[in-house]
């Protein structure tokens, strides 16, 4: 029996060349037909895998997960198997494979596989792994395509990479964020700190909330931390962000004297831009009448 060569320096110039580097070739598919490139595939040359265990897709989920293909496009792409000239079958992906067709997607992304490139593509991936500039939800995809196209338990592949299984774990979970929140994470707009501290602050509208607020008022990670526990008045002590604006003494006096002419309750919110609203209270449409008469008096 023929020993299972280890990876090991050999790695290296394996996939030095593109050709054998199947999870970065761009290559055009027309021209060179290599295995493993990205490449876009007409939605109609390919067909659900009919060994999928996975039979019952929830419609009110693949309706969100359409307009999120419509609003983002496709972030992770499908994995499909080439069976011949132009025909293609499904590996992983069905989910965005089916939410494309419902919004009427001509061409989808694909990572496209041969049924016997396993072992190099269990090598690529980890190659790739280690690169330094690979962003978190790159290593991410990369985990996630390690478990589902190389049958990888997340402890198998901690002890095959050096990591701790939460490492994996901690990875993994960035991959059930918003689309908005896993873009903003490829495009260095939030750190994997941010990320990691999204994943457990509640659901998806919150999370994204919260994303948006991390980029308006530039919250630190520390301060996210708090602001998901709940200490709004820890944040509010963040110098420059959200300053309190004083109301001046002619003001306070011009809000007295027109609370004893109306006979009712003013409010003045100053926002932080020098802007604000005036609220005058009522009791009934006969009191909103009076105050509008004295007002126009």
């Amino acid at each position: 029996m023929t020993k299972k060569r280890a990876l090991g320096k050999g790695l290296s110039a394996l996939l030095e060349s593109a050709s054998t580097d199947i999870t970065s070739s761009r290559q055009s598919l027309e021209n060179s037909n290599t295995v493993g490139a990205i490449a876009s595939i007409s939605i109609n040359q390919i067909e659900a895998n009919p060994f999928n265990p996975r039979t019952h897709f929830e419609e009110d989920a693949l309706d969100e997960l359409s307009n999120s293909i419509k609003e983002h496009g496709i972030i992770q792409p499908l994995t499909v198997r080439k069976l011949g000239r132009d025909k293609y079958q499904l590996i992983s992906g069905e989910r965005r494979f089916r939410a494309s067709q419902l919004i009427g997607l001509k061409e989808v992304p694909c990572y496209i596989r041969i049924a016997n490139d396993s072992t190099m593509l269990e090598m690529a991936l980890v190659e790739n792994i280690q690169r330094e500039d690979l962003n978190a939800i790159e290593v991410a995809l990369s985990y996630q395509r390690l478990i589902d196209e190389c049958n990888f338990t997340q402890e198998n592949l901690g002890k095959k990479l050096s990591k701790s299984r939460s490492n994996i774990t901690n990875y993994l979970r960035l991959l059930k964020l918003p689309v908005k929140v896993q873009i903003g994470v490829r495009e260095g707009l939030i750190s994997m700190g941010h990320a990691r501290a999204l994943v457990s602050a509640g659901d998806e509208k919150h999370q994204e909330f919260l994303f948006t607020k991390i980029l308006t008022d530039q919250l630190s990670v520390r301060d996210l931390e708090r602001l998901i526990k709940g200490k709004e008045t820890e944040i509010s002590k963040i110098s420059s962000r959200s300053p309190k604006i004083e109301l001046s003494d002619l003001v306070e006096s011009s809000k007295t004297n027109l609370e004893t002419k109306l006979k009712t309750k003013i409010n003045i919110k100053s926002g932080s831009k020098g802007g604000g609203k005036l609220v005058i209270d009522f009791q009934s449409l006969q009191d909103l009448e009076t105050i509008l008469n004295e007002l126009n008096s």
